[in-house]
């Protein structure tokens, strides 16, 4: 069976493909179609948090779906498996974050949190910021601040405005139903928004009635090296949405809200067939379990810090090539001087063994999954170097390389 030209020719292609068949995968790594063995730095856009076929993921799976994989009227019954996963999380979340929702995405997470947000405080009116990335709803994309992500869909959602960091004061007034933020921007380019500027943010949202909405999807659950991005800020926000890591690479995402928020939320303002699905709550709360118990916060912390300055040595050796490092835990950017270069890089490390995520704006990201060890790492980072080689020697012709 020719995968590649079965999916090209019925499968609806809407992104660039690498030409890579992957069969299976085990921790840190991946096999393709001929056997060959990849280091797999991207966790599936930062999903697969405990690395592939993690022995907690394939009992908790095996042993739920032995027992009832969707409830009858899935929403209107209890699940034992849901009642563990809001017990697991209860004791990760920041504190005042007492109500919890689920749903099958981020994207879905961010949308009913949008939602609810216009419902209790009856106004339109949502600030976020410019180049970030909320998903690819029609809700989602408008409060996604980067051209490319709605202009060519239309309608757009009206009552959306976008920002700079430094522009939030001057903004958020009377109208303004919410404000929406990642505490790390993902498809942005990872960068990072200072702590002081989330707690300037919740005080100005507080004291205009507006809500504060922090996007966690992807840095949430040890990805930057605490639990959730915003613990050491101090800030609680309203509502805080989760996903990708929560369930360890199932399709699975939750929101979670304050009891005051909570109070004005009714019968029948949220729905979703599979919210709550006890299968994918049982992963989750083995997932969040494991990473709670091992600790893995403390580990992405401390090789985290390895990674950032063993690829600032890199950019050092290739100052040409790398403009900037940048990340916090296992969330980490390479920004080229030029855009163009983000797919050869890319292609380049595949063929060194090493797959990594290109992204917009001149950024190569690595998402690996959290229990990378210092050895794999060592792996990874030998097979960027010997990348960075090859594109200089691609690009040795162009003004800015050497």
């Amino acid at each position: 069976m020719d995968v590649m030209q079965i999916e090209d020719s019925l499968g609806l292609t809407v992104c660039r493909r690498q030409p890579l068949v992957i069969e299976r995968g085990e921790g840190a790594f991946v096999w393709d179609d001929r056997g060959n063995r990849l280091l797999d730095l991207t966790a599936g856009w930062g999903v697969t948090s405990l690395g592939h076929a993690h022995p907690v993921i394939l009992s908790a799976l095996a042993n739920q779906a032995a027992c009832i994989i969707q409830n009858p009227n899935s929403g209107f019954t209890y699940s034992p498996a849901r009642a563990r996963l809001l017990v697991e999380l209860q004791q990760v979340l920041p504190d005042g974050l007492d109500r919890i929702y689920f749903a099958n995405s981020g994207a879905e997470a961010n949308d009913a949190a949008l939602k609810f947000a216009r419902k209790i405080t009856g106004r339109q009116r949502v600030l976020a910021i410019h180049n970030s990335f909320h998903g690819r709803t029609l809700a989602t994309l408008s409060v996604s601040g980067s051209s490319g992500n709605s202009a060519r869909f239309l309608p757009n959602v009206p009552g959306n405005d976008f920002v700079s960091i430094d522009e939030f004061g001057a903004e958020i007034d009377g109208d303004t139903a919410a404000v929406i933020i990642e505490p790390v921007q993902g498809e942005g380019g990872v960068k990072a928004v200072p702590h002081d500027v989330l707690q300037t943010l919740k005080q100005q949202c507080r004291s205009h009635g507006a809500l504060l909405i922090i996007d966690e999807v992807q840095t949430g659950f040890c990805r930057t090296g605490d639990f959730f991005a915003i613990s050491e800020s101090g800030v609680t926000p309203d509502i805080m949405t989760m996903g990708k890591g929560i369930a360890g690479g199932l399709p699975f995402a939750a929101f979670a809200m304050t009891q005051e928020l909570a109070d004005a939320v009714q019968l029948g303002d949220h729905g979703g067939t599979y919210c709550g699905n006890p299968l994918m709550c049982a992963v989750s709360a083995a997932v969040v379990g494991c990473l709670r118990e091992q600790r893995v916060d403390n580990h992405v912390k401390a090789l985290g810090q390895v990674m950032l300055q063993d690829l600032r040595e890199l950019q050092r050796a290739f100052p040409d090539l790398i403009c900037e490092v940048r990340g916090r835990g296992f969330m980490v950017a390479l920004a080229l001087h030029e855009d163009a270069w983000v797919w050869p890089l890319t292609d380049a490390c595949q063929r060194q063994g090493v797959i990594v995520t290109p992204t917009r704006n001149a950024v190569v990201r690595l998402l690996p999954s959290l229990l990378l060890t210092a050895g794999e790492w060592q792996l990874g980072l030998s097979g960027i170097r010997a990348a960075l080689v090859e594109l200089r020697q691609q690009c040795a012709g162009q003004a800015r390389c050497a």
